[in-house]
C-alpha cells in the first residue's frame, strides 16, 4: 500500500493543511457554504456548537442539530477551492495520518451545498435543487478516470449551446440519487457551474462576454423533462470528486436573481433563511 509523501499529503501538527481540521473533527453530515461568514449564520440555528476554526477563507463550526452531528465548512468562491476541500474532507476521513497511507474501511460522507445561484427559468423557484451538473470549468479532465461523467448530457449541452472549441470541454454528472429523493419538496433540475462571475456567466461590466445570448441558449435547454434552473460556481466539481471518492454530494441553492429578466430579490437574507432552515431539518431527519 502506497505511503503519502510530505509534499503530497500536508499536514501540520496533526491537522490537514488548508482546513486546518484533524481525523477527528469531521462527522457524516458536511455542509459546504461559499461565504465564510454564512458558517456562523449556520452554527446560530444549531442546538449546540462543538468548536469553531478558521484557516484562510476556510471557516469551520461543528455541532449538532436535532441529535446530530453537522460539520459545516466554507469553501470560498469557485472549484479550484473546492479542488482543496473535498480533497481534505476524503483525506480526513479515509487516510490513517499516522501511518500516511488510506484506511483500510472507507468512510461515506453526506455532502450538502447550501449555496445562493442565479436563475435561468422566467419561473424562477426561490430554492432549487441541482438533479445534474455541468461544469464548464474543466476540472474533471484533471483527473485520470471520467467515471460517473454523463456524456449524453454533456454532448448535447456542447451541440446545442454551439460551445466554443477555444473553451474547456464541459462535463455533466449527477448528485447522489438517494439523497435527492430527501429535497423532493423542491424544484429539481440543471445547474451550470461557471467558472468566473462575470462574462463566464454572460454579465458585461466595461468588458463584453464573447458568448452571446446564453442565458437566451441555457433557458431552452432540456433533458429528460429536465431544464437548466441555475448558474453557480462550484457544483460540479463538488459531484465529480465526491462520487469518485465514494461519498454522497448534493447542492440545493437560494435563487437571488433571474438572468434572462435581469432582477434581484429585494430580500436575499429572507430566502437564503428559508433554504438553511428547511435544509437543515431535511438533513436532520
Amino acid at each position: 500500500m502506497s505511503v503519502f509523501l510530505d509534499s503530497e499529503l500536508i499536514i501540520n501538527d496533526g491537522r490537514i493543511y488548508h482546513l486546518n481540521l484533524k481525523p477527528e473533527d469531521i462527522c457524516r453530515d458536511v455542509i459546504l457554504v461559499g461565504d465564510p461568514l454564512r458558517v456562523k449564520v449556520i452554527a446560530e440555528k444549531l442546538d449546540e456548537i462543538h468548536f469553531f476554526r478558521k484557516n484562510r477563507e476556510f471557516y469551520s463550526c461543528k455541532g449538532s442539530f436535532n441529535n446530530k452531528e453537522i460539520l459545516i465548512i466554507s469553501s470560498g468562491i469557485g472549484t479550484d477551492n473546492i479542488d482543496i476541500v473535498i480533497n481534505e474532507l476524503d483525506a480526513l476521513a479515509n487516510i490513517n495520518f499516522s501511518t500516511r497511507k488510506v484506511c483500510l474501511k472507507k468512510k461515506s460522507l453526506n455532502i450538502y451545498r447550501l449555496g445562493t445561484s442565479g436563475g435561468i427559468q422566467k419561473y424562477d423557484d426561490e430554492i432549487v435543487v441541482s438533479q445534474y451538473s455541468i461544469g464548464l470549468d474543466g476540472l474533471a479532465y484533471y483527473y485520470e478516470s471520467e467515471d460517473f461523467l454523463n456524456t449524453q448530457i454533456a454532448e448535447k449541452f456542447r451541440s446545442n449551446i454551439n460551445w466554443p472549441d477555444v473553451f474547456s470541454l464541459p462535463y455533466c454528472v449527477s448528485c447522489d440519487n438517494d439523497l435527492i429523493k430527501k429535497f423532493s419538496s423542491f424544484k429539481a433540475g440543471i445547474t451550470i457551474t461557471a467558472t468566473g462571475f462575470y462574462a463566464p456567466q454572460g454579465r458585461n461590466l466595461r468588458l463584453n462576454s464573447s458568448i452571446k445570448d446564453l442565458h437566451k441558449k441555457l433557458e431552452k435547454f432540456e433533458f429528460d423533462n429536465l431544464k437548466i434552473l441555475n448558474f453557480e460556481m462550484e457544483s460540479s466539481a463538488i459531484y465529480f470528486l465526491s462520487k469518485m471518492l465514494g461519498h454522497k454530494p448534493i447542492t440545493i441553492c437560494s435563487v437571488l436573481s433571474n438572468r434572462n429578466i435581469k432582477t434581484f430579490k429585494k430580500d436575499p437574507k429572507k430566502i437564503i433563511d428559508k433554504m438553511i432552515e428547511s435544509s437543515l431539518s431535511i438533513i436532520s431527519k
